[in-house]
């Protein structure tokens, strides 16, 4: 793998690392980038970066295309990436189903399914899932990633309640059966990737907080993930923010988390579940009390203004089903945080982007872990064009 680096051997460890900086060059400009253009954008001689395109090609990983207008010499070809063999697949893990999407590496998807499952047979009918994708497309699985609700180092599951897991070192099991390495993410996380990488040069902090059967957070520094030491970076969902009379019963067993109050189920109603469509959670919005809807946001504001003032943050992004509420309820967490608190800057919010699904920040991921480069915006819209 290109993000593999060995500090004892020098040499190779160069050489990967310019490999990795001329694939991400023409990840960035695919169909336009050449070679001399990697040699000037690198400071590398024209001899080296000719060296490193031919084993990119190689490997099929990217492709000669048309020749590039001329400059007044021969012309240079262009180069693109190879969309033709290297597979990422996604596994979005849900408590009754897994959506399953196999990405090529210009972000394009060549294939996607759904398989639903109950609590009994879950294990069983993910590890028949894999095994389908492993026997069908084996050969050309570059990697994958495993988006779930709950704690994860990448490897393991530490913890997940949805789930209902606990230590389950799920990558081991999955690479056994794939023979590809296999990456783990939590979903917040993997939404906050996709949500920085709609924009071309992301800068700063950024805030993601995930609305739906639970509410999580992430953040995201100039564009990467930024994890905490222990990987429960952005678990906010059982911090107190409600107190007094007003604090409601939790299902942790504490009273005024903030889930109790922000979380969909508590403002729409216990009819509410992470497996409903767009159209019917717009449906249980309109016939939501509106109290609810109030409490949940002043709940949610009184985050959003803390984690905003320890941060600065260039913006706050609510994703998640939250974002079907509609305008109403982000005005009110707008007016709910718009109060002055000296020292601080007032962090815009905003619903994500409408074009980035959940799939998507899953298969950056595992590109990155990969590969060590990241789509440009239009590929990673690309691989967000699913249903998933």
């Amino acid at each position: 793998m290109l993000s593999t680096d060995d500090g004892f051997d020098t040499q190779a460890s160069v050489r990967r690392a310019n490999l990795r900086r001329a694939l991400q060059l023409v990840f960035l400009n695919p169909g336009t980038q050449t070679r001399a253009g990697i040699a000037r954008a690198t400071g590398l001689t024209a001899a080296t970066a000719s060296s490193l395109v031919a084993e990119l090609i190689e490997n099929r990983l990217i492709i000669e295309g048309e020749q590039a207008a001329s400059t007044g010499g021969k012309r240079a070809t262009t180069l693109s990436v190879d969309a033709s063999h290297h597979l990422i697949l996604v596994l979005v893990i849900q408590p009754r189903h897994v959506d399953i999407a196999l990405v090529a590496l210009d972000g394009t998807e060549v294939d996607i399914r759904r398989v639903s499952y109950s609590v009994e047979n879950r294990d069983l009918a993910l590890d028949e899932a894999v095994s389908a994708v492993a026997e069908e497309f084996g050969g050309r699985l570059l990697a994958a990633g495993v988006q779930l609700p709950g704690t994860t180092d990448g490897r393991s599951v530490l913890e997940s309640v949805q789930l209902k897991w606990e230590d389950v070192p799920l990558a081991e099991r999955f690479e056994r059966v794939l023979g590809a390495p296999v990456l783990l993410i939590n979903d917040v996380d993997a939404e906050a990737i996709a949500e920085a990488g709609m924009e071309e040069s992301p800068s700063g902090y950024r805030l993601f907080i995930h609305l739906g059967g639970g509410v999580g957070a992430a953040v995201t520094l100039d564009g990467e993930l930024a994890p905490g030491p222990r990987d429960r970076a952005g678990e906010i969902g059982h911090v107190q923010v409600v107190f007094g009379e007003a604090a409601r019963a939790c299902r942790c067993g504490q009273r005024g988390c903030l889930e109790s109050a922000a979380a969909l189920g508590a403002m729409l109603g216990e009819e509410f579940s992470d497996a409903m469509d767009a159209p019917e959670i717009r449906e249980l919005a309109a016939q939501a009390d509106e109290e609810h809807l109030d409490e949940g946001a002043r709940a949610l504001a009184r985050a959003v203004k803390l984690i905003g003032a320890l941060l600065d943050p260039i913006e706050v992004v609510i994703g998640g089903p939250a974002t079907q509420l509609g305008p109403r309820f982000l005005d009110r967490v707008r007016r709910e945080t718009e109060y002055p608190a000296r020292g601080t800057a007032q962090v815009p919010v905003r619903y994500a982007d409408p074009r980035a699904s959940l799939a998507a920040g899953a298969a950056q991921a595992a590109l990155t872990a990969a590969l060590g480069v990241r789509w440009n915006p239009e590929q990673l819209r690309a691989a967000s064009a699913s249903s998933l």
